[in-house]
């Protein structure tokens, strides 16, 4: 499943490129799995209606909507009134393409835009899931945890305190850091130099702020290599990402560590594959 890295390097590219320009047909697919909102609903809410800004919440690319046919927007606030949100799943990918370009067999959306450019959903497993919301009659998107990228030292430390579950599956909890998946865990982990089955509760505060600050910056330099392509992910032009080749731990197992030459071991943890070093995580 993608995670914070590569979602939000689908969200640049997507807004680099459509940002400004005008939903004129939207065409959906028969299955109804995708579909958080009905397909009929999406394609209503969203002929006409102009891309203000994409960006990402969480594991969700969130595209800011204005302008809808007949209830022009007020330029001077530039404020949305509808957003489309989309949920890659597992295998989904959104692109920005030409109406010429080849369509793959599991394309489940193709937004049309006045540009002559074309947004398309593709989704094999159909574990994906889009979304409209007016804002006129429902609340604004937000992420059900904190930001991993901005949060703050005491608040990050505070979210772990008195917690029984163990710092891998804490870290995968959606509700305290949201976009946080099972690569990044890892690699965090690594970087802070901590078991992955130590007790969230008892790490020291010293611990604890050696990891988010590992946390951050495998992030940033994971946004920086274009997220990591260990399955079906690319970005908005279609393009595999590179930072798996930097992976210290993750998918790694029985190789050397890079840092001190010990194996890499992996453990299951919350019923997920969990690797580490066990000389330099203690």
């Amino acid at each position: 499943m993608p995670e914070l890295p590569e979602v939000e390097t689908i969200a640049r590219g997507v807004n680099a490129r459509v940002r400004g320009d005008r939903i004129v047909e939207a065409w959906f697919s028969s299955y109804r799995e995708p579909f958080k909102t009905s397909a009929l609903k999406q394609a209503k809410g969203l002929e006409g209606r102009t891309i203000l800004a994409v960006h990402r919440t969480g594991k969700h690319i969130v595209c800011e909507l204005g302008t809808a046919c007949g209830r022009p927007l007020d330029e001077s606030k530039g404020e949305p009134d509808a957003q489309w949100i989309v949920h890659l799943g597992m295998t989904g990918r959104l692109l920005v393409t030409t109406p010429d370009g080849p369509v793959g067999d599991h394309t489940h959306a193709r937004l049309r835009l006045k540009s002559g450019r074309e947004i398309r959903f593709v989704d094999p497993r159909r574990f994906g899931r889009l979304e409209f919301r007016d804002l006129g009659s429902a609340a604004v998107f937000k992420g059900a945890g904190t930001e991993p990228l901005t949060i703050g030292a005491d608040e990050f430390a505070a979210l772990f305190r008195g917690r029984k579950l163990v710092i891998k599956a804490a870290l995968l909890n959606q509700t305290l850091l949201t976009g946080v998946g099972n690569i990044y865990a890892d690699e965090s982990l690594f970087r802070a130099g901590i078991r992955p089955r130590r007790r969230a509760g008892r790490l020291t505060k010293a611990e604890l702020e050696r990891l988010r600050l590992g946390l951050l910056a495998v992030l940033e330099h994971a946004i920086r290599m274009g997220g990591s392509s260990v399955s079906d992910y690319v970005d908005a032009d279609g393009v595999r990402g590179f930072f798996q080749l930097e992976h210290c731990v993750y998918l790694r197992t029985g190789q050397p560590c890079r840092q001190c030459g010990t194996t890499i071991r992996r453990i299951v943890v919350a019923g997920r594959g969990t690797h580490y070093c066990p000389q330099c995580q203690s």
